[in-house]
């Protein structure tokens, strides 16, 4: 079915079915980082950048790296390196069309989630750069990112999918490898698929 086939509801009706948030859930919503987000971030070695371009077409991205890659310049200040990916450069151009962002930062094992919403630019500053070398790679642009909202979003979420117990990895073995996916969708055989698997089970990421 079509997302049009179903009737929309506005505000009101939201907020007569779930009520009004409780005040603790809104105090807590703050426009900078403290020392406690802070400590966050130096932790979490993974975040999502949600983006939307000038027609406010939707997109979301992973991003991975060193524990404290996300690093904060100052309390409303956070910069993201660019690190080599697919080149699609989606969020990058999206930032440039329309400036807002919200990011979600996970922290392995933890249940709680460190979510920031501000605005942001895009940059290529030589000081900045190199500030962001890791392993003698420096990147070539970075994402600077201006804090609006800063808060700690409960667990229920990763707690409700089981995100960190060990035994919901095993639903990994259920779905096709990730080369067969990529061929498929590609319009490409599975052979293809499986020459992507063994590249990448040796290192060789260049097919994928």
């Amino acid at each position: 079915m079509q997302a049009s086939a179903f009737a929309s509801i506005d505000v009101d009706t939201i907020r007569r079915s779930l009520g009004e948030p409780d005040p603790a859930a809104t105090a807590k919503i703050m426009d900078e980082l403290d020392e406690n987000c802070l400590a966050f971030l130096a932790h979490s070695p993974f975040c999502t950048i949600a983006t939307s371009d000038a027609d406010g077409r939707c997109d979301n991205s992973p991003r991975g790296d060193y524990p404290g890659f996300v690093r904060a310049l100052d309390t409303r200040t956070l910069v993201i390196p660019e690190r080599l990916g697919n080149r699609l450069a989606d969020s990058l151009q999206n930032i440039v069309q329309n400036g807002h962002i919200g990011m979600l930062c996970f922290v392995p094992g933890m249940s709680e989630t460190l979510r920031i919403n501000g605005t942001a630019t895009v940059t290529d500053d030589p000081a900045l750069m190199a500030m962001l070398e890791q392993d003698h790679v420096t990147p070539q642009l970075a994402i600077v990112v201006r804090t609006e909202e800063v808060y700690l979003h409960c667990g229920r979420a990763l707690l409700r999918g089981g995100l960190w117990d060990a035994e919901m990895q095993e639903l990994a073995a259920e779905v096709p490898s990730a080369g067969r996916i990529w061929a498929s969708m590609s319009g490409l055989s599975t052979e293809v698929g499986d020459a992507i698997d063994e590249a990448v089970a040796v290192g060789n990421q260049s097919l994928y």
